[in-house]
């Protein structure tokens, strides 16, 4: 999340996400009890999604986190409240990946995913403040459908797809209501 925001209202989801990435770097040891009593209370009571990016910019590095997916034919599902690193390395053949953003803990405003998918499907479930950019990716015989391409100019989170796609669906959609 950066300084840049606007001053968009906050949600109770963006509150709750703040809360899990406070309640996650004081478990890690980043933050003392005091502090995160004093953070807590300032998420719980923030208005704009500015005031809550203030309360993590300092936790976590400029992401400098990798996760490893390789996937060999299956399912695998990336959901709840799980901690979104600077960048993931996607290898699939066969597989259907779910990227679930509704709950994640943002820890950066920009995640990369190289992606080199065959006969595969990534499905991304994207919040309100989540953009997904595709230009990076070479596509053959392949599908990108995208909700976001239109979105703010100021994503929370902007998610940047490069690589390779063969016989592959790289498919946005919206949390169920």
């Amino acid at each position: 999340m950066s300084d840049d925001l606007p001053d968009l209202r906050a949600s109770h989801g963006d509150r709750d996400r703040v809360v899990d990435a406070l309640r996650i770097a004081a478990g890690e040891g980043r933050l003392d009890a005091e502090e995160l009593d004093t953070r807590l209370e300032r998420a719980l009571a923030a208005r704009t999604l500015r005031e809550l990016a203030g309360l993590t910019a300092d936790l976590w590095p400029a992401a400098d986190d990798v996760l490893v997916l390789e996937q060999g034919g299956g399912k695998y599902v990336k959901d709840g409240h799980w901690r979104v690193p600077g960048r993931i390395r996607l290898r699939t053949q066969h597989a259907r990946v779910t990227l679930d953003f509704t709950h994640a803990v943002i820890t950066a405003s920009v995640l990369r995913i190289d992606a080199e998918m065959v006969h595969s499907k990534l499905l991304i479930v994207g919040a309100p403040g989540i953009v997904t950019n595709a230009d990076g990716l070479n596509r053959t015989y392949s599908k990108v459908k995208l909700h976001s391409r239109d979105a703010a100019a100021d994503p929370l989170l902007r998610i940047e797809l490069v690589g390779a796609l063969v016989h592959a669906k790289v498919i946005e959609r919206r949390p169920r209501r």
